[in-house]
């Protein structure tokens, strides 16, 4: 894996080739299969994006990526054939790495569309410049790969719909709208209290792993996860002032104010995509993480409809049991942190909901 997955994060034009190569090899397979309404799940990490992930993929019409595509993710055909070819071990599930409660499989579903992303696009995590991509972006060979490649992982599932975790796709929504009309949104957003003590635990995990093992560093340059770790990287909005503030508070270790920042920075230049354009706004379903954990059945009826994904009520009971807020972790701020954490977060959070009523105060 450690080889594999380093060849292809060197030579991502040799990657293509052979990724295009895939699509012939599986073009009887493909010829028929459309891109049809994928749906599009994203949010800054630990706002819920993993477990609505998990849901959606429970659905018999959803395809998505799986733990067992990585490395090679640019060849899911090939890929394939060969896992059908070798023995299969048992597995158990096992926590995965955020120590977080969800336990994983080699076929759980995962983003991994990311490492297509960085094939074909050299800037797309350089905090120096706009990550963003709009309606005016273009990148036809990208366009056609992705496409062909989404076709490709709905045939490996029998699935009619694909269905992606992306939390970077934050920032290219009106993009992916115009690569397919129909694609459906799902955005989560949490109460930015919790979530920052939530970033900030995450943080610290991530640095320590990667300090004790060095390949996990790597490991993650190579999925294109730069949320955490020793080389985190903020999502560059567009706004030069603030992705620089951000930097320096967290070179500076004010991980709070940094984090804060961070938050109201990215939803700050969410809402602002969602007030300006009503095609992509019409597209989009905002959930509060708050609502998914504590009315969760009605949440998830709100989910399925938006995503047009039919689902019975006994189904959708099991799954909403699934949700609740966690209880293995408090946040642990001082009154001066979160007097910051407010003060930074209240205007982009009342535009979202979050009021005094309900953004979390000291216990």
């Amino acid at each position: 894996m450690h080889r594999l997955g380093g060849w292809q994060h060197r030579h991502p034009q040799a990657a293509i080739r052979l990724g295009n190569f895939d699509t012939r090899v599986a073009g009887d397979a493909i010829a028929r299969i459309s891109v049809d309404r994928p749906i599009y799940i994203a949010g800054i990490a630990r706002a819920g994006t993993t477990i609505v992930l998990e849901t959606l993929a429970a659905h018999p019409a959803v395809g998505t990526h799986q733990y067992r595509d990585f490395p090679p993710v640019m060849t899911p055909w090939l890929w394939d054939r060969w896992l059908a070819r070798v023995p299969q071990r048992a597995e158990t599930a096992a926590e995965r790495a955020h120590g977080d409660g969800i336990a994983v499989t080699s076929r759980s579903p995962e983003a991994f569309e990311e490492v297509v992303w960085m094939a074909f696009f050299d800037a797309i995590h350089d905090p120096q410049q706009s990550n963003v991509l709009d309606r005016t972006s273009s990148n036809p060979e990208f366009e056609r790969f992705y496409s062909e490649h989404i076709r490709k992982l709905l045939a490996i599932r029998g699935a009619s719909r694909y269905a992606s975790k992306g939390n970077y796709n934050l920032m290219r929504l009106a993009y992916l709208q115009t690569l397919f009309a129909d694609a459906r949104f799902v955005l989560l957003i949490r109460d930015p209290v919790w979530h920052i003590a939530s970033l900030i635990k995450q943080q610290t995990l991530f640095e320590a792993g990667e300090t004790a093992h060095p390949r996990a560093l790597e490991h993650m340059r190579r999925v294109g996860h730069f949320e955490f770790g020793l080389d985190r990287r903020a999502i560059h909005t567009g706004d030069d002032a603030a992705a620089e503030r951000i930097r320096q508070l967290w070179a500076d270790g004010h991980e709070v104010a940094g984090w804060a920042h961070y938050w109201a920075t990215v939803y700050g230049a969410l809402a602002d995509q969602l007030d300006t354009d009503a095609a992509l706004r019409d597209a989009c379903l905002v959930v509060r993480y708050e609502d998914l954990c504590g009315d969760a059945e009605e949440t998830l009826r709100r989910v399925h409809a938006h995503c047009a994904l039919h689902i019975g009520d006994d189904e959708r009971s099991r799954a909403a049991a699934r949700l609740r807020l966690p209880g293995y972790y408090r946040p642990a701020f001082s009154d001066e942190e979160y007097a910051t954490i407010r003060d930074i977060t209240a205007p982009v959070a009342a535009r979202f909901g979050y009021g005094t009523d309900t953004v979390d105060t000291p216990p």
